[in-house]
């Protein structure tokens, strides 16, 4: 399984962007490499170092696997490549 967190906040509509752009990537991610794929939203405002780290960032995607980060802005093809690794 291909686990990711994207951390935002509410109110951000960056990161509405970033999880319409997502969306859609998780089947077709799935179904390209034969396992599932989860993206777990973190809202950073409720942790102070998490604000602190990526208050000014946001949205922000990580893979899990290896702590590897795409910044915003990003597109479905550079987020396909970074679940995928």
């Amino acid at each position: 399984m291909i686990r990711a967190i994207l951390y935002g906040t509410l109110g951000c509509h960056l990161c509405d962007d970033a999880e319409a752009l997502l969306a859609p990537l998780l089947s077709s991610v799935s179904a390209a490499i034969g396992t599932d794929c989860e993206i777990e939203c973190i809202d950073i405002a409720d942790d102070d170092a998490l604000l602190e780290r990526y208050g000014t960032r946001i949205p922000v995607l990580r893979r899990i696997a290896d702590d590897v980060e795409l910044g915003w802005p990003f597109d479905a093809d550079q987020a396909q490549a970074l679940l995928i690794g």
